[in-house]
């Protein structure tokens, strides 16, 4: 595990040596072991190593055997064994035991198509000397992040983190306003864009080639809903336990100390299950909490790490958010605003005194189908079969005089969020109950200036690419593309490698694992969704590992309180910063309305504690990265 920069000059300009350095000394919380570096008259690759596999031999860059082929590497092929057995019965020679070496070998003998025989989670380069070409790739589910930056005079800039990038003085800060519009409807920034008008990211199951001054990207691999199979429920749980059994284990390889986060959901207790039947050692297992038991899961993780004979370690965290929060800004480098981010931090550093690896659950909830809105999108489809006039003058008539509960969790607000969106079409309707800005918001937020500098801009595009799918996908494989393309990628990804390897942690998820993915997606939609209740394959794959009363409960997800402490202890802060000389002079978005949203908060009339966030962690990013 790794992070890796790089630049190239398209007019043989002599790479600067001093602006490398300062490029990976950005990112040595991501390999605080060892650093490496590659550099020629126009071209310089370097990285930071965070070591795990082959610690005595792995330095990178790795070259070929006649050194005219380089590359630095950040992730883990989890095959590379298996991969390493092959190439060495095809002739090939190797001079490390790491699964770097054998991904160049690889495109040594395939090209671009190496990463087709990769299972794992990556982000490399490889520059060919003979060529004169660099080729950067980026895994199939996104788990490791690529940023470039191909300048007007056709040099390429790329690393890991934007603070890397913007150490280049060739590299702009202007931002980009368009995604600040798309961040403030999906409290992120979607790929390809970021908050930087001159930075973008490699979006995943994709790569990229530079020769010459000019780039050509390719989509490498995609998920297929269209080839269902035949399979009996019993069937079904035991190949899919057989797979993830498989997932897990591959995870296993390390020659550092490892454990899981347990959460006490479906997802991660499932992972430490078979973790612990696949481990001659008890496993060491690392749960959060917070002093709010509304969002305390820790009964249940502790239920699970004794029922399985795993270790447990509990941290009750009473987060000191204004202390933490400059540090995320810093890391995460763009607007991001998931509140789950200071979550995973605190369980990122206290998991980090005792190992070195962690799995996660990461990636169920997408595949299985575990969310409220894959049945919701069910259920609207069959809403929109009501005659139009019944819907209008009836239905949402009457959902419109429901009052919006205080508490965004309550029965009743999620059910008038469903009515209120349930007529919409497909992308919208996914839209609408992910959003927390949504248009009508966005009018009032605005300010006329800022307004017209993001007229025409439309975040449902990135929806509906993929809600859209017609080759037939039923609604749900439609819903779980979408979520696997977009959500997951832009959102929970980012926020697991950033505050993870914010504090030198490596995290791997066994629910991302391709193969496992792939065949999620041959399954037929009633055995994901069975009635009302979703994920309901992955449940009966728990209920023969884990007690009955962790798996049919109601979903809480890696909640924060950040409803609680904008309303007490990080009032003043909000105020402060949204409403301060220099966040009106920005002028892009009305003050009064700003207000209206604390004082409404603060007076317990209103939960607009994720539209709050949203601004917060926005400007704070213009604080830190802009002004």
């Amino acid at each position: 595990m790794c992070g890796i920069v790089g630049f190239t000059s398209a007019n043989s300009q002599p790479v600067n040596r001093e602006i490398l350095e300062r490029m990976n000394a950005c990112i040595v919380h991501r390999g605080p072991d060892d650093d490496g570096f590659y550099i020629r008259e126009n071209v310089g690759l370097a990285m930071r190593r965070l070591s795990i596999i082959d610690i005595a031999h792995g330095k990178q860059p790795i070259h070929n055997h006649d050194k005219s082929k380089w590359i630095v590497f950040n992730g883990e092929i989890y095959n590379f064994q298996e991969l390493k057995k092959d190439l060495e019965k095809q002739g090939d020679k190797f001079y490390t035991n790491s699964d770097t070496e054998v991904i160049l070998h690889l495109y040594e003998k395939h090209g671009a198509d190496c990463v087709q025989y990769l299972r794992g989670m990556f982000a490399f380069a490889i520059w060919d000397e003979r060529d004169q070409s660099l080729f950067i790739a980026r895994d199939r589910i996104g788990k490791k992040p690529l940023l470039y930056s191909h300048q007007p005079n056709g040099d390429l800039i790329f690393g890991s983190e934007f603070r890397a990038l913007l150490q280049h003085p060739a590299v702009s800060r202007e931002v980009d306003y368009e995604a600040i519009h798309h961040y403030l409807t999906f409290i992120c920034v979607p790929a390809p864009l970021t908050g930087f008008k001159q930075i973008r990211k490699l979006e995943p199951a994709h790569w990229l080639r530079w020769k010459d001054g000019k780039i050509e990207t390719k989509k490498y691999w995609t998920l297929d809903y269209s080839k269902k199979i035949k399979i009996s429920e019993e069937d079904a749980i035991e190949e899919t336990t057989r797979i993830l059994r498989e997932a897990t284990k591959l995870r296993l390889i390390s020659e550092v100390p490892l454990g899981a986060f347990l959460s006490g959901g479906v997802d991660s207790s499932i992972v430490v299950a078979l973790m612990a039947q696949e481990s001659e050692k008890a496993v060491k297992t690392f749960s959060i909490g917070f002093e709010e038991q509304d969002f305390s899961e820790l009964k249940y993780a502790k239920r699970v790490a004794e029922h399985v004979g795993a270790e447990y370690n509990e941290f009750i965290v009473k987060p000191h958010a204004l202390e933490i929060l400059p540090a995320l800004v810093e890391h995460y480098g763009e607007p991001y605003a998931d509140p789950s981010a200071l979550a995973t931090y605190y369980v990122s550093r206290e998991t980090r005194q005792f190992v070195t690896v962690a799995l996660n659950g990461d990636g169920g909830d997408e595949s299985f189908a575990g969310y409220d809105r894959h049945f919701a999108m069910q259920i609207s489809e069959k809403y929109h079969r009501i005659p139009r006039f019944v819907r209008k003058n009836l239905i949402e008539s009457i959902a419109l005089q429901i009052p919006t509960p205080t508490d965004f969790r309550n029965k009743m607000a999620r059910a008038k969020r469903f009515l209120e969106a349930a007529s919409l079409p497909r992308e919208e309707r996914y839209t609408r109950w992910m959003t927390n800005f949504d248009l009508q918001s966005k009018e009032r937020l605005y300010t006329q200036d800022f307004h017209n500098q993001v007229a025409g801009y439309d975040s449902v595009k990135f929806i509906a690419k993929y809600i859209n799918r017609n080759s037939g996908y039923s609604i749900l494989d439609a819903t779980l593309l979408t979520d696997i393309k977009t959500y997951l990628p832009n959102d929970l990804l980012v926020k697991v490698d950033i505050a993870s390897m914010a504090v030198s942690l490596e995290a791997r998820s066994p629910f991302l694992d391709h193969k496992l993915m792939e065949f999620a997606a041959t399954l037929p939609d009633s055995i994901k969704v069975k009635g009302r209740e979703t994920k309901y394959l992955l449940k009966k794959v728990a209920s023969r590992l884990v007690p009955r009363e962790v798996i049919y409960r109601q979903k809480m997800g890696f909640a924060v309180p950040i409803n609680h402490w904008f309303r007490g202890k990080m009032s003043k802060f909000v105020e402060e910063n949204l409403l301060s000389e220099k966040a009106v002079k920005r002028d892009l978005f009305r003050a009064d309305y700003v207000r209206n949203l604390i004082t409404e908060h603060k007076a317990d009339k209103q939960d607009n504690a994720w539209k709050l966030w949203n601004l917060l962690m926005l400007e704070l990013w213009f604080q830190r990265f802009i002004d």
